[in-house]
């Protein structure tokens, strides 16, 4: 393998997991410290709501362990939009609020669009090129993540490919399921977890998961997330793929 496989949930904090993925004496306040001890990854999802300050990224930073990666859910304001060519001044706001903080733990950054939003050649490329490359000195990875099924289509594809975006592989029924190698990483959102399953997934499935991910990983470095469905489940549906790639 050529990449990292990084494996984990959306956010850190839902009340469900305590008794279940938390340890029922352990605080609010280390469900972080504790969180990116168990899994490899994590993927920032109040960011999308809202902007935080510099020092917020600084202690997530300093609670969690050496090679842990976070990635981050970008603004809902740089992507809501129906144009989005107009984003420009939401996208600097976003990536300037704090993201530098991170330094070796910042990830990929989630550019996710709403259901209803079509695939726009002319306009989706000048959103592209309104992604930095960089912040502050440090490199800044993007992943796509559509939902309407203009956007499988070969122009989508390559556009991605031509700005080393990412494009989300998302596995849920109602989204188009993607799977184009088109940067340097693959980010995947897996989404059909089942509360009736212990590990969320049964263990034949996150066997073709393990399967999946060693074939990304071919090509670079993998994310792999556990969001929604079952999300109570989510947490031992990673700590099981992590423990299936050894």
């Amino acid at each position: 393998m050529s990449g990292k496989i990084l494996v984990g949930i959306g956010g850190w904090t839902f009340e469900p997991w305590r008794g279940v993925f938390y340890p029922d004496d352990l605080t609010q306040k280390r469900e972080l410290e504790y969180a990116s001890r168990q899994l490899t990854s994590i993927e920032i999802n109040g960011t999308y709501y809202s902007s935080f300050k510099p020092a917020s990224w600084a202690k997530w930073r300093d609670e969690t362990p050496d090679g842990f990666v976070f990635a981050v859910k970008a603004s809902r304001f740089c992507t809501n939009r129906k144009v989005l060519a107009d984003a420009g001044e939401s996208v600097q706001r976003f990536v300037t609020q704090g993201l530098v903080e991170l330094k070796d733990r910042l990830g990929p950054i989630n550019w996710q669009f709403m259901g209803t939003k079509k695939f726009d050649p002319e306009d989706f490329e000048a959103f592209l090129k309104l992604l930095p490359r960089e912040v502050g000195k440090l490199p800044l990875r993007h992943a796509l993540e559509v939902r309407h099924d203009s956007f499988k289509d070969e122009r989508f594809y390559a556009l991605a490919r031509k700005y080393n975006a990412a494009v989300v592989y998302a596995h849920h029924k109602d989204f188009p399921e993607i799977d184009e190698p088109t940067a340097d990483f693959t980010y995947a959102r897996l989404m059909q977890a089942e509360e009736k399953v212990k590990t969320g997934y049964r263990p034949a499935d996150l066997d073709k998961w393990v399967k999946r991910a060693k074939g990304w990983a071919k090509k670079g470095d993998a994310f792999v997330y556990f969001i929604s469905g079952a999300k109570v489940r989510n947490p031992a549906a990673a700590q099981a793929l992590i423990k299936k790639l050894g």
